[in-house]
């Protein structure tokens, strides 16, 4: 009886044209990303910050401009930013990182201090010899990471060669994205067979969606960067800009992201105040950063682009981030969004086939 069940529905599946339309394409989209995912980063990057800019050209253009005249002008500001972000964003980033690695030896002695002294206090629970354990093994990871980092400053010459060719070469991609958007959908489309409106119905609704979230979600960093910084930097916080720029990017992984970030912030803020009120100042802040973002950042300005339970969203922050590491973590939310689409779409039984009779 089961076996019959299967047959019925493979057949027709194999009769349903759009729905074995819909099948080819995301096939074919899933083995394009396994096989040549790496080499085509800056193609989805571009497509990316393309997302982000249609937006506000669409903007401008109900101001009265043309497209070309539209595209331009968000361009050019699109450049204005990129060159502020490489020529004074960075270097501050990049100094407080190697302030904050110059002071971690001094900050897992003071924590080896505060655990010798918690021994003192509960011999039965905290061991001079298992303080000694932990300290010690932070110390190899400490020694590990410099190496790495060793590494990294030996091959930077080939790291910013790469760099160089992105920063020219993803510009590029992104103005002819927007420039060509009708040509180039146009030219993709022409693969297709006639018969696609399955197809197209999908599309239709993970762009819309897509776009959405990708330019909702950048707001979204950006604001909780920018109010997390202006906080941290009035508290008199050491790495205001760094770490108000992990909070920003706490919000890509949601749930998960405000506790894994809430730890960096503690042991910072810890190791400059220690157990006094500027610390429980930093952290209510932090929290209180967190629910505003939470409870109304986050509604605003996503509550029409993801429309998926909770448990739908952190399974596929763990399957995708898993597979893509940082931008699996990053697409996870859209893909999503696209399977959801897709389960939208299918024939439920006793459904009519659309491309059978």
């Amino acid at each position: 009886m089961s076996l019959g069940i299967i047959s019925d529905w493979y057949r027709r599946i194999l009769a349903d044209r759009q729905l074995m339309t819909l099948l080819v394409v995301l096939l074919i989209g899933l083995i394009s990303l396994v096989l040549f995912g790496d080499m085509l980063i800056p193609l989805f990057a571009s497509l990316v910050i393309a997302y982000l800019l249609e937006g506000p050209v669409q903007g401008v253009q109900r101001l009265g401009l043309p497209r070309l005249a539209a595209i331009l002008l968000v361009f050019a500001l699109f450049l204005t930013l990129l060159f502020l972000c490489f020529f004074w964003l960075a270097p501050i980033l990049i100094r407080q990182i190697s302030q904050l690695i110059q002071q971690l030896p001094m900050m897992i002695s003071r924590g080896q201090k505060a655990l010798l002294l918690l021994s003192e206090r509960y011999p039965g629970v905290f061991s001079p010899e298992h303080i000694g354990d932990i300290t010690g093994v932070l110390r190899a990871e400490l020694g590990r990471f410099a190496q790495q980092v060793l590494s990294f400053s030996l091959a930077s010459v080939l790291g910013l060669f790469t760099l160089l060719v992105y920063l020219v070469l993803m510009p590029i991609l992104v103005f002819f994205f927007l420039k060509d958007k009708k040509r180039l959908l146009g030219w993709a489309g022409g693969f297709l067979p006639s018969e696609r409106s399955l197809a197209h119905q999908v599309w239709h609704e993970v762009n819309l969606q897509i776009g959405r979230y990708i330019r909702g979600k950048f707001l979204e960093i950006l604001i909780i960067w920018v109010a997390s910084f202006a906080t941290f930097k009035l508290l008199g916080f050491n790495y205001a800009m760094l770490i108000g720029l992990l909070v920003g990017l706490s919000v890509l992984i949601p749930y998960v992201g405000v506790a894994v970030v809430a730890l960096p912030v503690a042991l910072v803020a810890y190791f400059q105040w220690g157990l006094t009120r500027e610390f429980s100042y930093v952290l209510i802040a932090y929290a209180v950063i967190q629910l505003i973002d939470g409870n109304v950042l986050a509604t605003l300005l996503l509550s029409e682009a993801v429309n998926l339970h909770p448990v739908a969203i952190i399974a596929a922050i763990l399957f995708f981030g898993g597979i893509w590491g940082f931008w699996g973590v990053f697409f996870a939310i859209p893909l999503a969004t696209l399977i959801n689409a897709v389960i939208k779409a299918w024939p439920r039984s006793g459904q009519e086939v659309s491309g059978a009779g």
